[in-house]
């Protein structure tokens, strides 16, 4: 896991690399690679080599990446990002030839937005989300809303539909668990939603000028999907 002795990671690991059919291709804003705890590491650490594959960048071409053009290409591919345009998972994954590629976007909601609209190979896969049905482990690090989860938590829970196996979601997920328990021992402090925050009054930064935002801090409070 490459962190210090004192909170090593890699007793929560899996002993050996998971095994699965499905290969995870992890978009990730540069800015992620600089955050002490982002949770893609933790991810790569669960999955073979060729089922997590890891690309840096802002801007996909497909003369710069032609074998991730060629991956959006494949009409057995998908992509992990929410909106009106996407199918719930579930409903695809019940299908006789189930997909094998998922592309997911690792980064802020801003980053990802910015990502997925500024790459048109990103909108060739088809569109898929996940079911707001669980809540956020990753409670050393804020959150938009209650529903949003890191990259990790996401690639949990879309394998384990993927692969109809609900013990990839417990196994990926308890390495997380464990970051969190032990930053928490070590005075971190619980990070409630900013829509947790923004509802029971306790939100203690001062409210943006900028118009687009504030709207969007409202439609939080009003439980309007953003």
């Amino acid at each position: 896991c490459s962190r210090p002795q004192k909170v090593c990671l890699c007793p929560f690991l899996p002993v050996h690399p998971l095994k699965v059919s499905t290969c995870l291709y992890i978009i990730q804003h540069p800015a992620e690679e600089s955050r002490v705890l982002r949770t893609v590491p933790l991810l790569a650490a669960c999955l073979p080599p060729d089922k997590c594959k890891i690309l840096v960048g802002r801007r996909f071409s497909e003369e710069r990446y032609p074998e991730l053009a060629t991956v959006c290409r494949n009409p057995n591919t998908l992509i992990l990002y929410p909106g009106a345009e996407a199918t719930n998972l579930e409903e695809v994954a019940v299908m006789p030839s189930s997909p094998s590629v998922m592309i997911i976007i690792d980064g802020t909601w801003s980053q990802a937005k910015d990502i997925f609209y500024k790459n048109s190979l990103f909108r060739l896969p088809k569109q898929v989300q996940l079911k707001p049905s669980i809540s956020s482990q990753y409670v050393i690090r804020t959150q938009p809303t209650n529903a949003c989860l890191s990259t990790l938590e996401c690639a949990a829970v879309a394998l384990s539909i993927m692969e109809k196996n609900k013990s990839l979601q417990e196994t990926i997920l308890h390495p997380l668990q464990a970051l969190c328990s032990f930053q928490l021992q070590h005075g971190a402090q619980i990070h409630h939603s900013k829509e947790h925050l923004l509802k029971n009054g306790l939100y203690d930064k001062p409210m943006p000028k900028n118009k687009r935002k504030l709207r969007r801090m409202e439609l939080l409070v009003n439980n309007v999907k953003i």
